[in-house]
């Protein structure tokens, strides 16, 4: 039974949980490339150790069990108890409940540690919450980092049909289930001028303006996105590109 303090409760409940399980593009290949060492296995993952990482906006869990499948030990947040739920049960049928754990509140009520975390996702979150508060919770996120820290944050952009600005909104393409919940679109290169700002500190790895067909809940859909992979300013990890352009034999 859907709960009315729920808006995502119906989508995690599902069979096939919406948003599917495979994470995000570049984060997984981050992962791959950071987490590669000898005793690597087929995916590429060894067990990192003694690393934390925060997934704000962590939905049903598809990026917080790929960090913790990295041996991230990894706290996901979300609004959404249902997701959470589903989360914890994702984590236990990967075999990395020890490495997860959830809390059910709202990122901007949500405090991020000063210097705490080695990786800090937020997957389409910053624009679900409103401009003002969405500038906070990203100085919270830079603050979080740890030295040599990685960030990776996704947004919808107004490239989206969703939007109620230019160009989506003269895109006639099909509009997600959930766009109601999207309150914030970032404007073109908004997102990468936050990160190229002297005091966020960042080095970024990726960034990209797309847009991009959407088949993991409800009918298809298109989405116009805002994509950055970013390090801290003088943190250079072994990265090859998305996908990995000229990788060691």
């Amino acid at each position: 039974m859907a709960s009315n303090k729920d808006r995502f409760f119906e989508p995690y409940d599902r069979e096939e949980i919406a948003y599917g399980d495979t994470p995000s593009a570049p984060l997984a290949a981050y992962l791959r490339q950071i987490c590669r060492t000898e005793a690597s296995g087929d995916d590429g993952f060894s067990a990192a150790k003694n690393l934390f990482a925060l997934d704000l906006g962590a939905g049903a869990g598809r990026d917080t069990i790929a960090m913790a499948r990295a041996g991230f030990s990894v706290t996901a947040v979300d609004l959404s108890r249902r997701g959470c739920e589903r989360i914890m049960q994702r984590a236990t049928e990967q075999g990395v409940s020890e490495n997860v754990k959830t809390q059910v509140a709202n990122v901007c009520e949500f405090e991020i540690q000063p210097s705490s975390y080695d990786l800090i996702c937020a997957t389409t979150v910053l624009d679900h919450i409103s401009e003002s508060d969405s500038k906070r919770v990203w100085l919270a996120m830079l603050a979080g980092l740890k030295s040599g820290g990685a960030l990776y944050v996704e947004v919808h952009s107004t490239e989206d049909p969703g939007s109620d600005q230019s160009p989506g909104l003269e895109n006639k393409a099909p509009v997600s289930e959930t766009a109601d919940a999207v309150i914030n679109y970032f404007p073109p290169n908004r997102l990468l001028g936050w990160a190229t700002q002297p005091r966020a500190d960042l080095r970024v790895l990726r960034y990209e303006e797309r847009l991009e067909w959407d088949y993991t809940h409800g009918p298809e859909h298109l989405h116009g996105k805002a994509i950055l992979l970013a390090v801290k300013s003088g943190t250079f990890p072994p990265w090859y590109g998305q996908p990995a352009a000229f990788p060691r034999r």
